[in-house]
């Protein structure tokens, strides 16, 4: 791995009651996301890495139509970023990646991710 000072990453975000905001795009009242528990919201994003880590899912497809974040629009690519850019938990797991690889569940204040280093 490089000691590069700037990762790219796409990221699958699934909020639940415990998220610091209870909104998204595509749940703009937050009716879903308040009646979704950090439990069966890592449980979700647990099942969508095993199917895209076994060929059967897409990440950017997926993220597409499940992300809460609007990065979904672009099928999760957040661009590049440096570090103190992102959430300390996310930026550490996003930095520990080589690229292509896919973290295991992430928890931030903004929900639970998976991410993929790009670059």
């Amino acid at each position: 791995m490089s000691s590069t000072d700037k990762v790219r990453a796409s990221h699958i975000l699934i909020k639940h009651q415990g998220s610091r905001r209870k909104a998204s795009w595509k749940d703009p009242e937050g009716r879903v996301i308040n009646n979704t528990t950090k439990d069966s919201a890592v449980s979700q994003l647990k099942a969508i890495r095993d199917d895209i880590i076994s060929g059967k899912s897409k990440f950017s497809d997926v993220a597409s139509t499940v992300s809460d974040c609007s990065s979904a629009k672009r099928g999760g690519d957040l661009g590049p970023f440096g570090r103190g850019q992102m959430q300390k938990p996310f930026e550490d797991a996003t930095f520990a990646l080589n690229v292509g690889e896919i973290s295991e569940i992430v928890e931030t204040e903004s929900g639970v991710h998976i991410i993929m280093r790009t670059a």
